[in-house]
């Protein structure tokens, strides 16, 4: 694990939560529009799944800091536990249409949009257990629209980013040693 972890990936990893807080913390005044989810897919696709979970958790626990600690924490990072796990899933197809950018775009820019929807989902079945709701279904039916918004906010940050970051990662923290 030492080689893994070197002191170059570590400061990767730092900045991309750092990049996780300020994007969760910037976009406060648009509910459930953020670009952290979009930036764990990408560090999924890129880096891999242990450093899409480690920024995740990390991120996840530095914001809540600031934005409040609770039991949510822990179903936040079930649920990007989640979207990191079935990012690494199609990691594969996203390398497979490396040579078709709109095609890949469009398709993980749509993933994105899903995640939102499954963050949205994950999070309203713990929640909904905490809080003793009777009916699921009824509580999940109220937030939907927070939820549509995280999904639409996703795809946006996808297109936006995707083109942005993943070039920066793989040229200057995935290309050379240490």
């Amino acid at each position: 694990m030492s080689k893994y972890f070197t002191v170059k990936r570590l400061a990767v990893l730092a900045l991309l939560t750092a990049l996780c807080h300020i994007g969760r913390i910037a976009f406060q005044f648009i509910p459930n529009v953020q670009p952290v989810t979009v930036i764990l897919i990408i560090i999924t696709l890129t880096m891999g799944t242990l450093d899409g979970l480690l920024v995740a958790i990390t991120s996840m626990v530095i914001s809540n800091m600031l934005l409040g600690m609770g039991p949510w924490t822990l179903y936040q990072i079930m649920a990007y536990g989640i979207i990191v796990l079935l990012t690494s899933a199609l990691k594969a197809l996203y390398n497979r249409l490396k040579d078709h950018q709109s095609a890949r775009r469009v398709i993980f820019a749509l993933f994105a949009g899903a995640t939102g929807l499954i963050y949205g989902f994950v999070i309203s079945l713990f929640s909904s257990q905490m809080f003793g709701v009777v009916n699921f279904w009824v509580y999940y039916a109220q937030g939907i629209s927070f939820d549509l918004m995280h999904a639409a906010g996703n795809v946006a940050f996808f297109l936006v980013l995707e083109p942005t970051l993943v070039p920066i990662i793989q040229k200057r923290f995935m290309t050379s040693k240490g």
